[in-house]
């Protein structure tokens, strides 16, 4: 029996990692020392940390001083959304949060928010967040138990649906209000500018863009107005988050931030051809199959689908004996593969299944013939199995 060649169409829940982001993790792990150190040693490692802040930065906009380097998109999550801030010394209270209803797990637990203290915002059929209703619940907002602040991401994880977030920053601004935006899934894949989206904090992931797991960070529009530290101790990180730095996992985060920020525009048209070449292969062998947020704008990496009758859990199955890796959604909930909540969000059925297939630019049409022809042998097991029923 020969093995079955595996393709790997998952890059929304990890992408593989760069070389560059590994020669560079090996080069760093070869320095001895603390970044906190004052001894040349520690020097070092603390100019490679600070290089590795400016890379980042760049890559969504922002200046270096405004990067605050954490484990992961998780951390940050956690980290800045929180009722308890300070305008430099000055404790400064934020009374609700108001999260839309396809946020990442991470962002829609509401960090460190009372369960009662956060809302839902909620999105159309076609996945959008509802900027009329986020208007409604901001006028009705308490201003007496302070600020209200808004999570909405990016780019859908799922979906790929591209949310409106400069539209609903200018809401937020009206209502005095702070805006969190996750772009863990939108760095890399279109341009990313946190003052061109009016954002107050970005939160980013260096895994999701070819980096190491385990290294992430919470990038900040100022200086002044930042969240009481959830990791206290040594004071690292401006005492914004205590713990000695992982110059290794962040010599790869900037790394792969440096290579995210390359040809953007012409490596991503590549990219969106193969995506839609797949879901028009996918029309031609099921005429049936619903994709999801194809009307309005998505990632150009992103294919989230429906098979009537197909469960998300037997699909996911059936294509990885095929040899396919691809998701059933976020994988970042213990390996479990359930309802999606995105898909019930947008008003579907929450038995619908729904898979995603997710591109990255080592994708080529090798990968996706594979896929398009595991796909046509799924649907004519579906087919048999509806027939002898």
């Amino acid at each position: 029996m020969t093995k079955t060649e595996r393709t790997y169409l998952d890059w929304n829940a990890t992408a593989p990692l760069l070389p560059a982001a590994r020669e560079a993790m090996v080069a760093a792990l070869d320095l001895v020392g603390n970044p906190s150190s004052v001894h040349g040693e520690g020097r070092a490692l603390r100019m490679l940390v600070e290089a590795a802040r400016r890379d980042v930065a760049a890559l969504v906009g922002a200046k270096p001083a405004h990067v605050v380097f954490t484990s992961g998109a998780t951390e940050a999550a956690n980290l800045v959304l929180t009722p308890d801030y300070r305008m430099g010394r000055t404790p400064l209270a934020v009374g609700r949060l108001y999260v839309s209803a396809i946020e990442h797990p991470a962002v829609r637990e509401g960090g460190r928010f009372a369960a009662g203290s956060v809302e839902t915002i909620p999105v159309t059929r076609d996945g959008v967040v509802d900027l009329a209703a986020l208007e409604t619940q901001l006028s009705a907002h308490d201003k007496a138990a302070g600020l209200p602040m808004v999570a909405v991401m990016l780019a859908n994880n799922e979906t790929g649906i591209v949310q409106p977030v400069r539209t609903a920053a200018e809401i937020v601004r009206r209502h005095g209000g702070l805006l969190v935006v996750d772009a863990v899934q939108a760095a890399g894949r279109m341009p990313v500018d946190i003052a061109a989206l009016d954002a107050d904090f970005l939160i980013l992931s260096s895994h999701k863009i070819g980096g190491p797991k385990g290294a992430g960070a919470l990038v900040t529009r100022g200086e002044v107005l930042m969240p009481v530290p959830l990791i206290r101790g040594g004071g690292q990180e401006k005492g914004h988050r205590s713990g000695t730095e992982n110059p290794a996992a962040l010599a790869g985060f900037a790394a792969a931030a440096r290579a995210a920020a390359e040809d953007l525009t012409g490596r991503n048209a590549g990219i969106a051809a193969l995506r839609d070449r797949i879901e028009a292969g996918m029309r031609q062998a099921a005429s049936d199959v619903i994709v999801h947020g194809a009307a309005v704008e998505r990632l150009c990496n992103t294919a989230f689908f429906s098979l009537p009758g197909l469960k998300s859990e037997t699909g996911q199955i059936a294509f990885d004996l095929e040899g396919i890796a691809l998701s059933a959604g976020s994988a970042c909930s213990s390996g479990k593969v359930g309802e999606s909540h995105v898909l019930t969000a947008m008003g579907f059925d929450a038995g619908l299944g729904a898979l995603r297939v997710s591109l990255g630019a080592a994708t080529g049409e090798a990968e996706v013939e594979r896929f398009l022809a595991a796909f046509g042998r799924v649907v004519a097991r579906r087919r048999r199995a509806v027939d002898a029923a």
